[in-house]
């Protein structure tokens, strides 16, 4: 073991802070009675995303998206789209950085690179585990200290982006946080893959990131729903940042896709799911028998892997469907057709310049 004689790295340290606030108290009581009511860790396997880091923020990075992708290559392709809007939306010809953020995106469509740098700020795809807590009657729904939206009609669309707690979130292993919490962060240090069902290699690289990346950060909690099955519970639906928005779509769920997804639903049975639904959405609850069918409202928490050097970027093991590719057109082409999209606004006054001209206001506006 390393002898750290001037303290110990931010990637090992905890610091643990006591909030007197109402809320906070709420909060560590809330989350030891879930620790006691569901005791069990259930690991359902790798999320991706993708991170910054500033030099403003220090040794700390700063997560870009909901880190829910399957597959690391998804989120290159995240990566991909943020720095090529960038330089649209940012930048203007002959700028440096659109230069760099161009050669960046460059590199994503042909290598599947996990970290590039542009100009001083480094980004990262970064890697983290998805797991649930089981007890007795299950897996854990939302606590009642979650952040919700319970008078939220569960018919209503809304973008899921708007409610993210994940993106921009602070990857910072020092910084405080609560004693429950810390105390978790404790326990889920040594968590890894050990079902023999597991490939040995995944195995292998699961006991190695306890080396490489020690420390641990947890990300704000999601929320789906899931079906009880024979001998356990399915998750059916992607991440949502708060319990009414895991409501609203296991609403829709039984309301309109799942008769169109699953085989052998008649008409009759249909209609069942339909009126269900919509007694579901008259008085939603985080649990629906339906058909023989159970379906839950579950609690989904994840965990971040950190070494010396900040998040866990993918491992060797972590598979991917396809490789990179070109996701858009060369920004030039794109802001010549938007230019001329345009209607003229005539010749410019005397010693101005033309709205194409070089000092790129066509491309400001873009």
């Amino acid at each position: 073991m390393k002898d750290h004689r001037n303290g110990p790295p931010r990637h090992l340290t905890f610091r643990v802070t006591h909030r007197a606030d109402p809320v906070s108290e709420v909060t560590e009581q809330d989350t030891i009675e879930a620790a006691e009511r569901y005791p069990h860790i259930v690991i359902r396997g790798p999320v991706f995303g993708f991170a910054e880091q500033r030099r403003e923020d220090g040794p700390a990075w700063r997560l870009l998206n909901d880190v829910s992708d399957g597959f690391a290559q998804h989120s290159r392709d995240g990566l991909n789209s943020y720095l090529w809007f960038k330089a649209k939306d940012e930048t203007r010809p002959g700028d440096p950085l659109r230069e760099q953020l161009l050669a960046a995106v460059a590199r994503l469509e042909t290598e599947p690179v996990n970290e590039l740098r542009v100009g001083d700020t480094r980004y990262r795809i970064v890697r983290g585990d998805e797991f649930a807590r089981i007890g007795p009657d299950g897996l854990e729904g939302p606590r009642p200290t979650d952040p919700d939206d319970p008078v939220r009609d569960l018919a209503e669309r809304r973008d899921r982006e708007a409610a993210s707690r994940t993106r921009g979130f602070v990857i910072d292993h020092a910084s405080p946080t609560g004693v429950m919490e810390s105390i978790q962060r404790m326990e889920l240090l040594p968590l890894h893959y050990e079902a023999k069902r597991i490939p040995r290699h995944i195995r292998e690289d699961s006991r190695r990131a306890l080396t490489t990346h020690p420390g641990l950060v947890l990300l704000p909690a999601t929320f789906t729903f899931a079906e009880r099955k024979s001998t356990s519970w399915e998750p059916m639906a992607t991440l949502q940042s708060t319990p009414q928005e895991a409501r609203a779509t296991l609403y829709n769920y039984l309301a309109e896709f799942l008769p169109k997804l699953e085989q052998g639903v008649s008409a009759a049975d249909a209609e069942v799911y339909a009126r269900a639904a919509e007694e579901y959405r008259a008085g939603p609850a985080d649990e629906l028998c339906v058909l023989g069918r159970r379906f839950r409202v579950i609690r989904v928490e994840r965990l971040m892997r950190i070494g010396p050097d900040g998040p866990e970027p993918p491992r060797a093991s972590d598979e991917d469907p396809y490789g990179p590719m070109q996701l858009h057109p060369p920004l030039a082409e794109v802001e010549a057709r938007e230019r001329q999209r345009k209607p003229s606004a005539g010749p410019a006054p005397a010693g101005e310049p033309d709205a194409a001209g070089a000092d790129g206001d066509a491309a400001r506006g873009a």
